[in-house]
């Protein structure tokens, strides 16, 4: 399981909403804003809710596109119970899928039967694969996010510590499906400039490589030039005598290579 790393904290209670009647969300309402790209900001997120046997049921569903820009649609059904001491709480828990629990903190919310009503749901969960993933959704009756709950939703988003600034709004025109004819040449658009960036890519690191070759190259001859200067250093602090056994020395080389052929390694000898 991947542990709880703190990203998602629970809010403290006097952030939430201090009443809340879950027949407030009976109906249908689109996410227009999310904060978590995993989960959050999908394309046509139409819900619909009601309440059943004191259970606000959720008939949840969006889509996800594929790189040709289609899409395909999710559904399923969540199951929320309140909190009998705190109303701006909802718990869906005792699922079977990975056993996941979510827990929806609500704060911030407007029910006026308006365009711009809202409901500002914070959450955080655990499955048998992850424990304290979280993310934060506006819930409005317009498809689109009103501006003028702007204000609102940026003071109850610092109270939980995030930026609304950075939602991501959601696309909810719910179009149809492009032309297959249509969707095969986005392939193609796509695969086109997949390759070109990857062609790019090889050329900048080619360029690289040969910059770092020609200063190789350039710190090689350096060197060499460097080790040439050594020698002749050397050899002009040599003292007469030692020249002579050099030269001795050189003489004995060449003779054994005489007589063994080169079958000697005489580097070493010298």
């Amino acid at each position: 399981m991947k542990s709880d790393l703190g990203e998602f904290p629970v809010p403290d209670p006097s952030v939430l909403v201090k009443s809340f009647n879950m027949s407030d969300f009976n109906g249908k309402w689109y996410i227009t804003s999310g904060l978590n790209p995993t989960f959050d900001a999908f394309d046509c997120q139409l819900h619909e809710f009601h309440v059943e046997s004191d259970k606000l049921v959720g008939n949840i569903s969006w889509r996800i596109r594929t790189p040709d820009s289609g899409f395909f649609t999710r559904s399923t059904v969540q199951r929320f119970v309140q909190d009998p001491m705190q109303p701006g709480i909802l718990y869906n828990h005792d699922n079977e899928y990975l056993h996941y629990q979510d827990d929806w903190y609500i704060i911030s919310s407007k029910i006026e039967n308006k365009p711009d009503d809202y409901i500002f749901v914070y959450y955080r969960g655990k499955n048998d694969a992850w424990d304290g993933y979280g993310g934060a959704v506006v819930y409005t009756r317009s498809a689109v996010l009103p501006e003028t709950i702007r204000p609102e939703l940026e003071k109850a988003a610092r109270n939980v510590g995030r930026d609304f600034s950075r939602f991501i709004r959601t696309d909810n025109t719910c179009g149809p499906e492009p032309p297959l004819v249509e969707r095969l040449e986005k392939t193609v658009e796509v695969g086109e400039k997949t390759i070109i960036r990857e062609v790019e890519e090889i050329e900048g690191e080619v360029e690289e490589l040969g910059k770092t070759e020609a200063t190789l190259f350039q710190r090689l001859e350096e060197g060499i030039t460097e080790l040439k200067g050594d020698i002749e250093n050397f050899f002009k602090g040599l003292s007469k005598e030692e020249m002579e056994i050099l030269d001795e020395l050189k003489m004995e080389a060449t003779e054994v290579e005489k007589v063994f052929g080169r079958a000697l390694p005489l580097r070493k000898l010298r």
